[in-house]
């Protein structure tokens, strides 16, 4: 026998077959806590159940990292890798400073010295104001699962142009950097809806300030 014979490729196809079957025990492995309810909601740190594309993308991986103690998120029928991405985004570009007030909980303020702790009871509910006229919106979801009661087209619209389709014409957001962030790519855009969609849905910040 020279090894080339059937016995050698039934060998062959023997593990290949047992190598494809552990791949989705693989595929569930990864940091977290794994404290899922079972029906799509979970805890901020717990793991995603399956890989995406975007996971190669290091911002998804951080994203997930950087959720808030004490938020939980929805993520039943949402694109995790896009959920994770749209973390990343919200959380390191600011959006906490504007949409949660106060931003960190008693004692978790970093620029007092104290180890962070974002205000999770009302993370993402608005009530930040800038003078008597203008006040952070509400972007957690409405009773339809849309952030800030935008659908996702309208929400993107909204930060190319400056002009929420529900205001009336002519316009046009104060103080949102929306000249900045919409200059992000549609995918990241997208992303950050898909983020704020998983969000829980808070009333409005019932006590809004500076």
């Amino acid at each position: 026998m020279n090894g080339s014979g059937p016995s050698r490729r039934h060998r062959w196809a023997a593990i290949v077959l047992a190598s494809a079957g552990a791949l989705p025990l693989l595929a569930g492995a990864g940091p977290g806590n794994g404290n899922g309810n079972g029906n799509g909601n979970v805890n901020a740190n717990a793991s995603a159940a399956s890989p995406t594309l975007d996971d190669n993308d290091g911002r998804v991986q951080r994203g997930r990292e950087i959720v808030p103690a004490g938020v939980i998120l929805n993520l039943k029928g949402k694109s995790r890798g896009m959920v994770w991405l749209g973390s990343y985004i919200v959380n390191t570009t600011g959006c906490v400073d504007c949409h949660t007030h106060p931003s960190y909980s008693p004692g978790g303020d970093p620029f007092q010295g104290q180890p962070e702790r974002v205000n999770a009871e009302q993370y993402m509910s608005g009530g930040r104001m800038f003078g008597p006229a203008i006040t952070a919106p509400n972007l957690t979801p409405d009773n339809k699962g849309r952030p800030a009661g935008l659908t996702r087209d309208e929400f993107v619209q909204t930060l190319r142009t400056g002009h929420n389709p529900h205001d009336p014409a002519g316009q046009i957001l104060q103080v949102m950097p929306w000249p900045a962030v919409g200059k992000m790519t549609t995918h990241d855009l997208r992303a950050m809806y898909e983020y704020l969609s998983a969000l829980p849905s808070l009333p409005d910040n019932p006590h809004p300030g500076p």
